[in-house]
């Protein structure tokens, strides 16, 4: 064990675990950051499948830092084990940009993978490589770090704790803005694609980064040797305890204080100490998943719930993804706030604010969050359009010919001029949607025969009386991310192709509609293919509206008097209306939960933990994250909720009754110093050594003498 140098009252050696964590985090949350897109549109997986592996291998990462923990107290060690794993990581980050490289099996050079199995591959073993490392190493960075402070420096190593947690977000927040930029660089040998290798790149080169860097504090960390198969002891004492208390479980034996107890015919006090230490905080943890099961719903139904709101902010226009880094800058903003002045403030008051306390306040703000997400989920349910039921159709009429319309319904009928549409979907029950008739002024009525798909918006498109079609629209929900759907219907008597923003509209045909495909915002150029019936002077090039979030629009393309192409836009979807902005105070409050919950936490799991166990307290903490995330995949499972406001009350109620379970558990544990019983332990085995020197000399008689 080397002794660590001192620099403003901390140890030197922290400063290269803080930046070796900055690194670490920034290259983990960079690669994350790409992967759906990266399995969305560089493998070809669907949505479904993409969000399975993506979530599994999240899971991953927070299942592996058991093995991690095992491997450290057991085996290797904290800083063997953290080197080792980093290494495994930094091959994983390497071998997941290489799978990346379109050219690896671009033979024919078409831009195409000629060989996608071969990048599968890869990709899924260089995950699996990243979740090894990363897991396996997050209980020992931070447990690590704790052991550099020496007896007497419990404030120093409590701010650590919370620097350390600093250095997590700042390095998540500039990966998270840093990596989807370098993504949409073109880069290529032989096909110019979007720059996967380069933005998964980075990060492996920063997890390189962070080794050298660990590698360097070296010869100034204070390193620990592992204590033997430290949890193997822990169970065998557990199931010798209960074995034994199962056997004497009859009157006639006397109850002993603990039953762990039960274990002291076969094991010594002082392992059962420290098992008794360890299961009384892992019994406290039993409640914590639900934390969790909240706070890492930011990047699913937060975002999800953005896709349905105005990213324009001032000047700022942001997209619903990008709000998940106000948790990263809040995050960046608060942890000094409350560590410098929020806590010091507290204590000036004679409040006993305890870490337990903390984690109490932190549970409560989190599910306060979730109430003020439900508030603004109602206010977003004010504004979205009503799509059909299962039992509905839903149908607009637009007049794309040059004559008035008349269109029959059961019970009404609406009058259009020419190149006009309804103004709104008119909702019909399927089994009262009888009959619906078209005419025109001094010609026939004509009957529409069309079976129309229950629950699906349509839109009839007429342009005489005997001429109609109707087109299912496709679309039965808000676009998703925020983007809008853009549609063009041709009433030209030519078909013809458009290009508009990259993507092409194929062979979109007479009197016919295509179908939506989606854009971010901003105003958009389209180019149409000129036609046999269009004059060489026409102009075919032409810029849609500015498009906001969340809308959707039909552009007809109709013949004016000279020949040529003039567009007609219709509102199907209005963008969205609740702004972005009112996420802020959700955001704000989770984060303060956060601050208060999880720095506390790490550093709560550390204090509490005997010298040999502070790995795998780490890692049961870290557990608590991922059995969490299961809760939500429960509940939203099997709720189904109608609305959505609705689940997140679900949640927030949830979480304030464990949040007042919790408090009650706290209310009752005893805060304890595992160096002093250490201490004591020791003591105690000193005296015995030394009874046992004494009792071995022979006394010497006077006879003797």
């Amino acid at each position: 064990m080397s002794r660590s140098q001192g620099c403003f009252g901390y140890p030197l050696s922290i400063f290269f675990i803080v930046v070796n964590e900055f690194c670490e985090r920034f290259s983990y949350y960079g690669m994350r950051a790409l992967l759906i897109l990266y399995f969305r549109r560089f493998i070809g997986w669907d949505d479904n499948l993409s969000t399975a592996i993506y979530h599994t291998f999240v899971a991953l990462c927070y299942l592996t830092p058991i093995l991690g923990a095992l491997i450290a107290d057991s085996w290797l060690g904290k800083f063997k084990t953290i080197v080792s794993l980093s290494i495994v990581y930094t091959i994983g980050q390497a071998v997941i940009s290489v799978s990346s490289i379109n050219d690896l099996t671009d033979f024919d050079h078409d831009g195409i993978p000629d060989n996608l199995p071969t990048h599968v591959a890869l990709s899924m073993i260089g995950l699996a490589l990243i979740a090894l490392g990363t897991g396996g190493i997050k209980p020992c960075v931070s447990a690590f770090g704790g052991d550099q402070f020496e007896e007497g420096q419990e404030k120093q190593r409590n701010r650590f704790f919370s620097i350390f947690y600093l250095a997590i977000n700042a390095g998540s927040l500039l990966s998270t803005i840093i990596t989807p930029m370098l993504r949409v660089q073109q880069c290529g040998i032989h096909s110019k694609q979007a720059c996967y290798p380069l933005a998964f790149g980075v990060p492996a080169a920063l997890m390189a980064i962070a080794l050298i860097v660990f590698v360097i504090g070296s010869g100034m960390y204070k390193k620990f040797q592992p204590q033997g198969n430290v949890m193997a002891k822990v169970v065998k004492c557990i199931g010798f305890a209960l074995k034994n208390r199962f056997k004497h479980r009859s009157k006639e034996f006397p109850k002993r204080e603990h039953w762990l107890d039960w274990a002291k015919e076969k094991y010594d006090e002082r392992l059962i100490s420290q098992i008794k230490m360890v299961t009384r905080v892992m019994f406290l943890y039993i409640p914590l998943p639900m934390f969790w099961a909240l706070f890492d719903q930011q990047g699913s139904r937060w975002t999800l719930q953005a896709t349905a709101m105005s990213g324009k902010i001032g000047l700022l226009e942001i997209q619903p993804d990008q709000m998940q880094t106000v948790n990263a800058i809040l995050i960046v903003i608060m942890v000094p706030i409350v560590d410098a002045v929020i806590y010091p403030l507290i204590a000036k008051c004679g409040f006993n604010f305890t870490s337990l306390k903390k984690m109490t306040v932190g549970m409560f703000l989190a599910s306060m969050a979730f109430v003020v997400a439900a508030i603004v989920q109602v206010e977003i349910d004010k504004t979205l359009p009503v799509f059909p039921k299962q039992n509905e159709v839903q149908i607009k009429v637009l007049n794309i010919g040059n004559d008035n319309m008349t269109v029959y319904f059961p019970g009404s009928a609406v009058t259009l001029d020419q190149m006009s549409q309804t103004n709104e979907f008119m909702t019909f029950d399927v089994d009262k949607l009888t009959s619906i008739n078209i005419s025109s002024t001094g010609l026939p009525i004509i009957p529409v025969t069309h079976k129309f798909e229950q629950g699906h918006r349509h839109t009839l498109l007429v342009w005489a009386p005997n001429n109609y079609r109707v087109v299912k629209d496709g679309l039965n929900q808000k676009p998703e991310k925020g983007e809008n759907g853009i549609r063009f219907i041709n009433s030209f008597d030519d078909s013809f192709n458009i290009t508009m923003d990259g993507k092409v509209y194929v062979n979109v045909t007479s009197h016919n509609a295509s179908e939506y495909q989606f854009f971010p915002l901003g105003v958009k150029s389209f180019t149409l293919s000129p036609t046999q019936q269009t004059p060489p002077q026409c102009k075919n090039d032409f810029q849609s509206s500015n498009l906001e979030f969340g809308s959707a629009y039909t552009y007809v393309i109709r013949r004016k008097s000279d020949g040529c192409a003039e567009l007609h836009m219709f509102e199907d979807i209005a963008p969205n209306t609740v702004n972005m902005a009112l996420q802020i105070p959700q955001y704000f409050l989770i984060t303060c939960g956060e601050v208060v919950f999880s720095v506390t936490g790490l550093e709560f799991s550390y204090s509490q933990a005997p010298s040999n166990m502070k790995s795998v307290l780490q890692a049961g903490w870290l557990l608590t994250v991922a059995v969490g995330n299961i809760i939500v995949l429960i509940v939203a499972g099997a709720g189904q909720f109608s609305e959505q406001w609705a689940e997140y009350i679900l949640f927030a109620a949830l979480l304030l009754v464990v949040c007042v379970i919790f408090a009650i558990m706290a209310r009752f544990y005893t805060y304890i110093n595992p160096a002093e019983i250490e201490a004591q332990f020791d003591d105690d085995d000193k005296k015995k050594s030394l009874e046992n020197i004494y009792s071995t000399v022979t006394p010497v008689s006077q006879t003797q003498m």
